[in-house]
């Protein structure tokens, strides 16, 4: 036990400066958006789209932070993700109020239309945790609600994300979904066959299984 200790200490000062020079990578594309209380008060036939500054594609990750107090029971907060070769091809990230804190996911596609593949009733998302989308061309898409995997490796095809819009009201005499607060949403992406310093954190960690079970062989021999 005292090998593996040791080794995961000095594991960790080479995934640090890994992780560090990301941000410096060509590769990596990081776009922030906060989205006041004000833009969730609104139906979706009036909620503009808008474009990002740039164009997440081949691998990507989304991360929502619900900072957002609703102003009734019954608000939601609803994020919508456009793919770049049709606004018909969105995904769909729903929160409710608490303390039910209803959550859903849908994705739409020409295909097979709008379809919610996923729909939780109660404490369906954390107000201390972040919820997180993430999908890779090969992988899919995967979803974590901020506590667990609700959604993984979902066949949605190629999707690169171009603009985004959100809304909370389903009709235009509902009372306001929020009343203060905001959201945070993180967009970050890059192709790791292009980062050098992807993939380095993986190749450490084989090290180390294969120093352990050497380790663990010399052990039972001796």
């Amino acid at each position: 036990m005292k090998y593996l200790l040791a080794l995961i200490f000095v594991a960790g000062f080479f995934i640090t400066p890994a992780f560090a020079q990301d941000a410096k990578n060509p590769s990596l594309i990081i776009d922030t958006i906060e989205l006041p209380a004000p833009e969730f008060n609104r139906v979706l036939r009036d909620a503009p789209i808008v474009n990002l500054n740039d164009i997440h594609i081949t691998s990507w990750q989304v991360t929502i932070d619900n900072n957002l107090i609703y102003a009734n029971p019954n608000g939601n907060a609803v994020f919508r993700i456009y793919d770049q070769e049709s606004l018909d091809e969105f995904i769909e990230v729903g929160m409710g109020s608490q303390p039910d804190n209803k959550f859903w996911v849908a994705v739409q596609t020409p295909k097979e239309g709008y379809v919610v593949v996923h729909r939780d009733l109660d404490r369906g998302w954390y107000p201390n945790a972040k919820s997180i989308l993430s999908y890779t061309e090969r992988a899919g898409l995967t979803v974590n609600n901020g506590a667990r995997i609700v959604v993984t490796n979902l066949d949605i095809g190629t999707f690169a994300i171009n603009s985004y819009s959100v809304y909370g009201l389903d009709g235009s005499n509902d009372p306001p979904a929020v009343n203060a607060g905001s959201m945070i949403v993180e967009f970050l992406s890059g192709d790791p066959a292009k980062n050098v310093f992807a993939l380095l954190p993986f190749y450490i960690a084989a090290g180390i299984g294969v120093i352990v079970g050497a380790l663990f062989l010399t052990k039972k021999r001796s």
